[in-house]
């Protein structure tokens, strides 16, 4: 398992940008957030940094052997002389080669640790944030973040960071070289430096911009293709693909526009370091071959100079080239970090209860009120109390958006109410662990849940620890084995995104056996038989009938059968319990449970 990496952190939440929105104030200080990710790799950094020094070291010495081969071989006329110093930067160029393998190797592998070890702690913080953090933000800006953003910091770290620091290096090796070689060349060349630097400063801060902009556009991409591909069915039955074509063509447009600004910007950044470069190489060659014409300098000691000119040029270009890179690289970053420092609102108590403490089973929701964060002006909840006692089932009616799912969102804790408490087994459930108040329960929503996976993978998720004979168990439990012995690989047959494969009974009873697999104290059923056949509800029912046995269960109800036989009745309207009781004694003192009774629970016949 990958050692974990502290992370700042912050105490206000921190949003996705807004599309197209740009950060006026990044900069490449944003690069020390990824520190504590490299850190933990400093003996592969410490070697790739000796193999770098060793090639830098080798390069900076051709040029020794240059002036020495023109100076000594060629002026001499000596063959043995020339033939011993060829040999020798024969050797060198070996030993380069060499080390120059050890550093690709060792910089790129450190890339994909680095990236390995991102993703993990950015899914890692993801996947246990409150729900109403998705709510407020794309989850297509996530994934962009989690898949694109660390994908571009792979490769700044394992290609770009090591081109910079090579080229770096090379640079203050050529600079010394030359001011050893010849400090009247040197000084022409240092001055026309500050006329290089102009192009990375001036064009800079418009890379990195257009840079954190472009990744915005391609999230903005994925997203609108991940939800097309989601609801292909509607957009089909609608006869929207052209539509959609269009609109996604504006996107991709949108996007493309954006990048090319970029890339122009990027372009006229190098081009300019470049030309720049070499028309300080030029004046510096003029001077110095005017010198040799006068005597002052020997031809081998210019072309020492020449040579080491021509690795502080290269230098700088490639500096400018890898600024655009770590401009990019400081935006992904940026993003990554907006989602590590965010903080869940739901979180453990700092002395949580052991669970073992009480087995009574008791519900109890006492004065609770609740607002939904991107809805804070009106109460999804309002002054609840409501006792459950072990063992029963209660059923929760009412109109669409009385707030009865939200009962169920709360008792989960995917949200803390404004005021009020929830109590389980005498404990406040902000007093328990979230691992420890979740594992008592088990919920069966209304539209089923599963995972691009086998059946297998899907029934487990109910119990990972669960053996296949436990599994086949659940299945027949859930009047789900028959079906799927007919399927294709039977338990290891893939079911497709969202079980596509399956049919809507089907998907059902498979989210039952998930939860009778994972054997729960506590029930949650949002109607699970209201949008199937006569047939495959019959079979769904069973299912049912036989996880609730010895449970408390709750269930959402739209159909009579699923109430009739109900311990207690709660009916609620607009976030309010307006009345508790049993079928009979609410059909004589309820008129809105009468008007649902007549309207919504005997439609089917029941």
């Amino acid at each position: 398992m990958t050692q974990s990496v502290d992370l700042p952190s912050s105490n206000s939440i921190s949003h996705s940008p807004k599309k197209d929105e740009v950060p006026q104030k990044a900069s490449l200080n944003l690069l020390k957030d990824l520190l504590p990710f490299l850190a933990k790799y400093k003996m592969r950094m410490g070697l790739a940094v000796i193999a770098l020094l060793i090639t830098t070291a080798i390069t900076l010495s051709f040029g020794i052997g240059l002036r020495v081969i023109i100076d000594e071989g060629f002026s001499k006329g000596s063959a043995a002389y020339l033939n011993s110093v060829l040999l020798v930067m024969a050797v060198l160029a070996f030993v380069l080669a060499v080390a120059t393998i050890f550093r690709f190797f060792l910089v790129t592998s450190l890339g994909e640790l680095v990236t390995k070890d991102i993703r993990q702690a950015v899914f890692s913080r993801v996947v246990k944030l409150h729900p109403s953090y998705f709510e407020e933000n794309r989850s297509g800006e996530i994934m962009s973040r989690l898949t694109t953003d660390t994908t571009l910091l792979q490769s700044i770290i394992g290609s770009s960071v090591s081109f910079a620091l090579r080229s770096g290096l090379t640079m203050i090796g050529g600079l010394t070289m030359m001011l050893i070689t010849n400090p009247k060349l040197t000084v022409v060349v240092i001055l026309a430096v500050p006329l290089v630097l102009i192009p990375i400063i001036v064009f800079g801060k418009k890379v990195r911009e257009l840079s954190k902009k472009s990744q915005d556009r391609v999230a903005s991409v994925g997203t609108y293709a991940g939800e097309m591909i989601q609801q292909i069915k509607t957009v089909q039955s609608y006869h929207r693909e052209d539509y959609e074509i269009n609109n996604f063509e504006n996107e991709v447009e949108q996007t493309y526009q954006v990048s090319k600004q970029r890339i122009l910007y990027r372009s006229v950044l190098m081009g300019g370091a470049i030309f720049l470069s070499f028309i300080a190489i030029g004046i510096m060659i003029y001077v110095g071959g005017s010198d040799v014409i006068a005597g002052r300098m020997l031809a081998g000691e210019l072309a020492q100079f020449v040579f080491y000119a021509m690795m502080v040029a290269m230098g700088v270009a490639s500096v400018s080239e890898v600024m655009g890179e770590l401009q990019r690289a400081a935006g992904a970053t940026e993003r990554l970090m907006e989602l590590m420092n965010v903080e869940s609102l739901i979180k453990d108590a700092d002395q949580p209860i052991d669970k073992q403490n009480s087995q009574n089973g008791t519900i109890q929701f006492k004065n609770l009120t609740f607002n939904y964060p991107s809805r804070p002006d009106r109460a999804a909840l309002e002054n609840i109390d409501l006792t459950i006692q072990p063992g029963q089932t209660v059923a929760i009616v009412g109109p669409s958006g009385a707030g009865k799912s939200t009962m169920f969102e709360m008792l989960l804790r995917f949200y803390d109410p404004k005021q009020g408490e929830i109590v389980l087994n005498g404990f406040n459930i902000k007093d328990w662990t979230l691992e420890n108040l979740r594992s008592n329960m088990a919920w069966v929503p209304q539209h089923p849940i599963l995972f691009s996976d086998n059946v297998l993978h899907n029934i487990r998720y109910g119990n990972p620890q669960a053996s296949t004979d436990d599994v086949i168990a659940a299945a027949k439990a859930a009047n789900a084995h028959e079906f799927i012995e007919k399927l294709p690989e039977g338990y290891e047959s893939y079911l497709g995104e969202n079980g596509v494969r399956l049919s809507g009974g089907q998907k059902q009873r498979i989210v039952i056996a998930r939860a009778i697999l994972n054997n729960p104290n506590i029930l949650l059923l949002d109607e699970a038989t209201s949008a199937l056949d006569a047939k495959s509800e019959q079979l769904v029912q069973q299912a049912l009938d036989r996880l609730v046995e010895s449970r408390t269960t709750l269930v959402i109800a739209h159909r009579l059968s699923t109430i009739k036989n109900a311990d207690k009745i709660v009916v609620m309207d607009e976030g309010k319990i307006v009345a508790t009781g049993t079928h009979s004694e609410l059909m004589q003192k309820s008129e809105l449970y009468n008007n649902l009774a007549q309207l919504q629970f005997m439609t089917s016949g029941q």
